[in-house]
């Protein structure tokens, strides 16, 4: 018998079946896990094997929707994806409490991305600087050359910055062109157009470019959204304080900090899937920013007024967009667009920091009263029932017993749901 390997030559160019076959072989996967690999949902393996390399089948998530969300005002049912157990509700729940004075409000400080040019080989950098500086116009110029359908939406590059950073390989200039991307998300814009302005710079400065990449901490595309919530629809100013302290307890300490923010891109990032974004670049930019002081810290911040509310702020980058890579590839992130409403990237970005303000309460919330396994394990007690067999009205009868007795055990589960079958059939025998 050969030994297996996954050195697999031209696998790219085989098509999905023959693929996956050779996959097949070499993990040993059975004829049933292969019909479910190719089972086709609601994205077809031909868009599929458009949007990524070497794909061999697709994989479903649930797709929900939260309810109750007024921001600025103005009413949305919020698409989410994602398997945690009770995000969804708690968002849902959060919002409802949420809803006085129109809702959560939620701004944002413009689509304005970064492209970064990394300038290596220059002797006096700190004189360069001030030359690129200088060209500003004309490196404007020729990176709006690059789009300009783009400049003629009003967008395009408006800004040149330049730094001089001291690196372990010694001091590099950075150059940072500022562009208004509308309602793109931007990578590709930026990219070619920091590609585009490299040789002048190198003509202006006589080094070598090097790097000419989008950043991901979208420091100048924040999304700040805040809200009240008056005491008495929360239970009164002992839960406020609580609420107040488990933020503090962040604001302290970085290990929950971590937490903390967690429970915010739950919401955050949930959205994201639905709508087909880059939520691996909004993860990145959040994180950065929480540390842009040199210590990680929340996004949010929760403080109670001088009436006894509580009132919560956050403020973190947002790099999303409607136009443009997967969003209108994928046919479920077009419906979860038209469900949400939104007619630009920054209302986008408005709901998404105002979905996760509202998560980030709904789990301080928890935490600072009943704890936040009451409502994780009642939906765990029900996943763990469907993984034991139980159908039906079985899943919410094994698993309201397990909860009573406190007892969420797999094993556990199996045996009820034998029982409870036996005693079903012996009900219809009778």
């Amino acid at each position: 018998m050969s030994e297996k390997t996954s050195r697999i030559p031209g696998f790219y160019k085989l098509d999905i079946k023959t693929r996956l076959e050779k996959v097949a072989e070499f993990a040993g996967l059975t004829e049933e896990e292969k019909s479910l690999l190719l089972k086709e949902g609601n994205l077809d393996l031909k868009t599929a094997d458009i949007m990524i390399e070497n794909v061999i089948g697709t994989m479903a998530y649930p797709f929900a929707v939260a309810a109750n969300f007024l921001i600025n005002g103005k009413d949305y049912l919020v698409p989410m994806v994602i398997e945690e157990s009770s995000v969804v509700a708690a968002a849902s729940n959060a919002a409802k409490v949420m809803r006085r004075d129109g809702g959560i409000k939620s701004k944002t400080t413009g689509p304005y991305m970064i492209g970064q040019i990394q300038v290596l080989g220059v002797k006096d950098p700190w004189y360069k600087r001030m030359l690129i500086l200088d060209a500003k116009d004309e490196i404007l110029a020729q990176a709006n050359e690059q789009d300009p359908v783009l400049v003629k939406l009003g967008g395009g590059a408006k800004d040149v910055e330049a730094r001089v950073v001291e690196s372990p390989k010694g001091p590099m200039i950075i150059v940072h062109l500022i562009v208004d991307v509308k309602d793109a998300m931007g990578a590709n814009a930026v990219n070619t157009m920091a590609e585009a302005v490299s040789p002048l710079i190198e003509k202006i400065t006589g080094g070598k470019t090097l790097l000419r990449i989008i950043s991901n901490l979208a420091d100048k595309r924040l999304v700040r959204s805040w809200v009240k919530v008056y005491k008495e629809d929360i239970g009164g100013e002992e839960v406020v304080d609580g609420i107040v302290n488990a933020w503090a307890f962040a604001a302290a300490d970085p290990y929950r900090a971590a937490t903390h923010n967690k429970g915010i891109m739950n919401g955050v990032i949930a959205v994201a899937l639905a709508t087909a974004q880059d939520h691996r670049a909004i993860e990145a930019g959040a994180h950065a920013y929480a540390a842009r002081t040199g210590r990680y810290l929340p996004l949010s911040t929760w403080e109670k007024d001088e009436d006894g509310n509580l009132v919560g702020s956050l403020e973190m980058p947002m790099a999303v967009g409607i136009i443009g890579g997967a969003t209108k590839v994928h046919p479920i992130a077009k419906i979860a667009l038209k469900i949400l409403g939104v007619k630009t990237a920054q209302e986008l970005a408005e709901v998404m920091g105002a979905v996760g303000l509202a998560q980030n309460f709904a789990a301080l919330r928890a935490l600072a009263t009943e704890g936040i396994q009451k409502g994780h394990m009642k939906l765990h007690a029900r996943n763990i029932a469907v993984m034991a067999g139980a159908t039906g009205e079985l899943v919410d009868k094994v698993a309201e017993i397990m909860i009573r007795e406190g007892k969420i055990k797999f094993n556990y589960a199996k045996e009820l749901v034998e029982k409870l079958s036996r005693e079903g059939e012996a009900d219809k025998s009778a």
